[in-house]
């Protein structure tokens, strides 16, 4: 990691949890990063940068992303959208299946987003790539455009930017390790 100023400040409360959930994991912990406003306002600033002007909503990524997508989405005066957890949404949704480690997954959105809005997906990490890439085949099926895709934190030995290669947006990381 790398940041300067603000942004290492943010960085530095970004705890990291050995062997959670489980034997041999390091957890990064957000929750006392989110709870500082300066460091929040700094990353919310830096997941939008690159994206200034080129997106109508914000659509966070369950669970985490939900809390830098709503950061963001007022920062850039833009709406919020939750992708969720199959079964979560309370009207029709459009859904989306994905391989995980160990089985399969399902990330679900409304589907009465307007044909052509513009996203940008954002989620706290980018780890293995599937969550994303699954997001962003779900805004295609339902018409929207994914414009670029902002993550706080990317562990760039899990390889997650290469199973994103295949979408065409730009990847923007605040953090790396």
């Amino acid at each position: 990691m790398n940041a300067s100023g603000p942004l290492a400040r943010a960085e530095s409360l970004i705890a990291l949890i050995p062997d959670h959930p489980s034997p041999g994991i390091e957890f990064r912990d957000i929750t006392p990063l989110l709870a500082d406003a300066a460091a929040l306002r700094a990353v919310t600033e830096a997941l939008i940068a690159p994206f200034a002007g080129t997106f109508d909503v914000v659509a966070g990524v369950e669970a985490r992303g939900f809390l830098l997508a709503a950061a963001a989405a007022i920062a850039a005066d833009a709406g919020v959208v939750p992708v969720r957890k199959a079964g979560k949404l309370p009207r029709p949704a459009a859904a989306v299946d994905y391989a995980l480690e160990y089985g399969t997954a399902t990330i679900e959105v409304h589907d009465d987003l307007p044909r052509g809005a513009r996203v940008l997906l954002v989620d706290d990490v980018l780890a293995t790539g599937g969550t994303l890439a699954a997001a962003h085949d779900l805004f295609a099926e339902v018409g929207a455009e994914v414009t670029g895709t902002a993550v706080l934190l990317e562990l760039e030995a899990l390889g997650g930017r290469a199973v994103l290669s295949r979408v065409d947006t730009a990847i923007h990381a605040v953090f790396r390790a």
